[in-house]
């Protein structure tokens, strides 16, 4: 008996050592909703409603509940660069584990600040802007989502044009000092150039862009509509642009669903809240052990028309029928 208890206690044993040696060669990764952690966010004005909503909702749904196994350290700058910079400091210092971004200027300060925490980025022109390697391959700690697609600024401009089939002269209005604004202005240059439209440049520098005069800029050159360009800077005005917009009786193209929930006439762009749901999906990867590296930055794959005739009454303007068709929503 005592030598079969033996054996049974050598076998034990040996097991126990194969399991231990296992998991030693193949670590398993460490599920978030079993540790605690810490996610930084950075905005260079004031926390976005897609962070706020979308964003944390995500998290919320993949188990992540905050005060019980995740702690969210959110900063803003309030239009200061220098602030900015100060900010990613401090969340570095932090040792979070991972930092969201949901502009260019935030992810540039970041990446200033650290080569080793992963940084997920939801912006415009990644690439472009040398925040990563390649779409398909980023390297380094950076990866995200990115809304910014090669025709977009063209399919806007298309919209518009058929909307207001007899327009010859339209304003763009855009911060002159971002890098993604320049990309985006140049590839409406290019459709316009194509449609044979001509532009006026409503140029708008942080940190108190003078809207009042490039509207009276627009006005006294008769320009017959408007295109705005969307960064931090025109997103954080944008209740004041749209109200300069309906008062001047200028048909306006925005970028997206936020612009219409304060009266604008029509955007068109990617679906905000799925892509913000998307960049959680990815902190998620992370903290459960995935190299930014090994994350292919993501394109959009949604994107809607949306009218609000409400305010084309306001303005005195018929949107055609066929324009109607194609909306995705149309508020009355």
């Amino acid at each position: 008996m005592a030598i079969i208890t033996t054996i049974l206690w050598l076998l034990a044993t040996l097991l126990l050592a194969h399991v231990q040696l296992a998991k030693a060669q193949h670590p398993t990764k460490v599920q978030s909703s079993s540790k605690f952690a810490r996610v930084g966010y950075l905005s260079p004005f004031i926390t976005s409603s897609g962070f706020r909503g979308p964003f944390r909702q995500q998290l919320y749904e993949l188990g992540y509940v905050e005060g019980k196994n995740i702690a969210i350290e959110a900063r803003a700058a309030e239009g200061s660069y220098d602030r900015l910079r100060e900010l990613a400091g401090e969340l570095v210092r932090l040792q979070v584990d991972t930092i969201f971004v949901d502009s260019n200027l935030a992810a540039r300060s970041v990446k200033e600040a650290t080569q080793t925490i992963p940084i997920v980025v939801y912006s415009g022109d990644l690439v472009g802007t040398q925040l990563v390697t390649s779409l398909a391959r980023p390297g380094g700690n950076i990866t995200g989502v990115t809304n910014l697609s090669p025709d977009l600024s063209a399919k806007r401009l298309e919209l518009l044009r058929e909307t207001l089939p007899s327009l010859k002269l339209f304003a763009v209005l855009w911060d002159a000092d971002g890098p993604v604004p320049l990309r985006a202005f140049k590839e409406v240059q290019v459709a316009a150039e194509g449609m044979g439209l001509k532009i006026i440049s409503l140029e708008i520098r942080s940190p108190e862009p003078d809207l009042n005069g490039a509207f009276k800029g627009a006005v006294n050159k008769s320009a017959g509509a408007l295109l705005v360009i969307a960064n931090p800077l025109t997103s954080r005005y944008r209740r004041q642009i749209v109200e300069l917009a309906n008062i001047n009786r200028f048909p306006s193209m925005y970028p997206g669903r936020g612009w219409m929930d304060i009266g604008g006439l029509m955007s068109y762009g990617v679906v905000d809240e799925d892509l913000y749901r998307r960049a959680a999906l990815y902190v998620d990867k992370i903290l459960k052990g995935v190299r930014p590296a090994d994350l292919p930055v993501e394109q959009p794959t949604k994107f809607e028309l949306l009218i609000n005739l409400k305010t084309a009454k306001q303005i005195g303007l018929a949107i055609p029928p066929q324009v109607l068709a194609r909306a995705d929503r149309v508020s009355k």
